[in-house]
């Protein structure tokens, strides 16, 4: 199951749960925050029952940790960045 099955994820989203960093350095970019800015990627979870905005939001943090977006970023100078697409075709497992 794909994660856009699961929630609303696209940019200039006010009313996300959480977003994620678009373009930054490659350091930074994949990164979740809680704070809005236009250009990052909000996602909502739209299958509460399913799951829980702050499991998917640490589960993001530990993507991040382990490099997960390193792999899917453009850009060859100091600012890279993934597309909206990147995350929303992110798979889900139910184990």
């Amino acid at each position: 199951m794909k994660l856009s099955q699961l929630a609303t994820i696209r940019t200039n989203f006010p009313e996300a749960h959480f977003w994620i960093i678009r373009r930054s350095s490659a350091e930074h970019v994949g990164k979740p925050i809680r704070e809005f800015n236009p250009e990052h990627i909000g996602i909502r979870i739209t299958a509460l029952n399913l799951l829980l905005p702050d499991y998917l939001y640490y589960v993001m943090v530990h993507m991040h940790h382990i490099e997960y977006w390193k792999t899917l970023t453009t850009g060859t100078l100091n600012l890279v960045n993934i597309r909206v697409s990147d995350v929303r075709n992110i798979e889900l497992s139910p184990t």
